[in-house]
């Protein structure tokens, strides 16, 4: 039957679906599914102040806007990437100001970038430490015997 109508009208009908499908609002349920996370991650959001709080049906239930997914993904990931969420709060404010420069952008992730490589400085240096420990210690004697527990009663001055 749809090689009789015609190809524009069968094309506009799918945008037209697809345009329902997104313009339908979302339950937090559903809004959680969508963008990957748990539903108490999407009340978190809410009252960090990351999210607006959603307009009520007439019975109640949050509904939330499907752009609102893109909203959500943007927070996780920025997460993800080791931003703090006042970091992401402010990341949020330099992105909706589309004619600003990126300048902003670049100097808070640059600051990231530092702080974590200097975490993983640390780290490093922590494994060395603990990778010493670990072979000082030939895990057969009593505990209070232990070059671990040892180092860590130790007062470092």
């Amino acid at each position: 039957m749809v090689e009789n109508i015609p190809v524009d009208l069968v094309v506009w009908s799918k945008v037209y679906a697809s345009l329902m499908v997104i313009s339908k609002p979302l339950t937090r349920g559903a809004l959680a599914r969508e963008a990957g996370v748990h539903g108490e991650t999407i009340r978190f959001y809410e009252k960090r102040g990351l999210l607006r709080e959603p307009t009520r049906s007439a019975a109640g239930y949050r509904e939330y806007s499907s752009e609102i997914i893109h909203r959500v993904r943007f927070i996780k990931r920025a997460q993800e990437l080791g931003f703090t969420l006042n970091e992401v709060r402010e990341l949020l404010a330099l992105k909706a100001n589309r004619r600003r420069g990126s300048a902003a952008v670049k100097s808070l992730a640059h600051e990231k970038l530092m702080l974590i490589e200097r975490k993983i400085r640390d780290l490093q240096q922590m494994k060395v430490v603990l990778g010493r420990l670990v072979e000082a210690c030939d895990g057969r004697g009593p505990v209070a015997e232990c070059p671990i527990i040892a180092a860590m009663e130790e007062d470092p001055k």
